[in-house]
């Protein structure tokens, strides 16, 4: 296949949808042209692929025809091989005939007229041409927000600056200068559709399309807007602010509806999705909604036990350690851990106990510990 949808977002044929639209969000973000280092004609391709592949019905169609649509025919299958044409004596475009270019190996352009030799296929075993169309959805946006490791328990508000862009405020999307009227398109009168014949050496060959003048609207401005040239939508630079809920976890994401890039002439607007970034703690650690620290004590205190101060994500605390304490012994300090996000309680403070061992003593408590020992068996 000349462009693998699936090569482009880098997942297998049997991906999940969840993977195709992690692969998808994750592409989108590194190529977006407003980025720095953004390739727009990359993120087309990226677009073009996600806009199949999230589709049921169109992916089943690609997964089954490709888009060579060799072996598509309904009723079996039927491969058309062009290498015994000599298609120098159909070069024909002025004409509306048919043209080929390059070979076998690099991948033959078919064209009918002009026309792409898979949309007439396309018609022919029962498809439609797809057009841009008017009304598609705005893009979903992707950003990246860190916090602190405090934050993540306390929750946090973020404040991003986002150039993207939004409904015109001029025209509100229609793409109509203010006061001009609405009129229905001349070319495909109100249809949003136009059929063209097409002849060629297989036979006439009936496409409809959308129409290139209203985009499949059926209807035209009069004038177009003078702010946003008739698209319905200009690049603004926003503030959105971002309230970062407590407990979410490192990697998590956030969605704002609505906050994407505007859609094509009035349509709804794409979603803005936040991923939460935890900095690590040079003390703590998470598992689950627990909070994992370690702390130190000296032999004398294990054996005879104390108190001792620890650091929590709630404050410092007075920790019990009872007599004949072990190495590695855990204690529980409850509710000072991370929150659930459904609202379902608080996880604990989990503290690892590691006793001290002096490197070097006197004599005197060499004397002392070797008759603790004598005591101890």
């Amino acid at each position: 296949m000349a462009n693998d949808y699936y090569n482009i977002l880098g997942v297998e044929k049997g991906a999940s949808d969840d993977e195709i639209k992690k692969a998808y969000r994750k592409l989108a973000h590194k190529y977006h042209p407003d980025k720095s280092g953004g390739d727009e004609k990359k993120f087309k391709e990226i677009n073009e692929a996600y806009q199949v592949l999230s589709d049921k019905a169109k992916r089943s169609q690609y997964d089954q025809f490709g888009q060579t649509f060799q072996g598509g025919a309904p009723g079996g299958s039927q491969d058309f091989d062009f290498s015994g044409f000599d298609f120098g004596n159909f070069s024909r475009q002025n004409n509306g005939g048919f043209s080929a270019k390059g070979g076998p190996a690099s991948g033959w352009e078919f064209q009918f007229g002009g026309d792409d030799l898979g949309d007439i296929f396309s018609n022919v075993f029962g498809g439609r041409s797809q057009g841009r169309g008017r009304g598609r959805r705005g893009q979903d946006i992707q950003v990246d927000v860190e916090i602190d490791f405090s934050e993540m328990v306390h929750g946090a508000e973020r404040e991003i600056n986002l150039r993207r862009s939004v409904r015109c405020g001029r025209c509100g999307g229609t793409g109509a200068e203010p006061g001009a009227k609405i009129k229905t398109c001349p070319t495909c009168k109100g249809a949003g559709q136009v059929e063209k014949t097409t002849r060629s050496f297989f036979g006439m060959f009936s496409q409809v399309g959308i129409c290139p003048e209203c985009e499949g609207a059926g209807k035209v401005p009069e004038k177009k807007c003078s702010q946003c040239g008739g698209d319905g939508r200009v690049k603004e630079n926003e503030n959105i602010k971002i309230k970062i809920p407590a407990g979410l976890s490192d990697g998590q994401t956030i969605s704002l509806e609505g906050k994407g890039e505007a859609g094509e002439k009035g349509a709804p607007p794409g979603n803005l999705y936040v991923v939460v970034h935890v900095k690590p703690h040079p003390k703590f650690t998470r598992n689950g909604l627990d909070i994992l620290s370690t702390e130190y004590i000296s032999f004398s205190m294990a054996a005879l036990g104390g108190e001792i101060e620890i650091e929590t994500l709630y404050g410092k605390l007075i920790l019990k350690i009872p007599a004949g304490t072990q190495s590695g012994e855990t204690f529980r300090v409850r509710d000072k851990g991370a929150p659930d996000l459904g609202g379902r309680g608080v996880g604990n403070h989990l503290v690892k106990v590691i006793v001290s061992v002096p490197r070097k003593i006197t004599r005197e408590q060499k004397r002392l510990i070797e008759e603790l020992g004598k005591n101890m068996l």
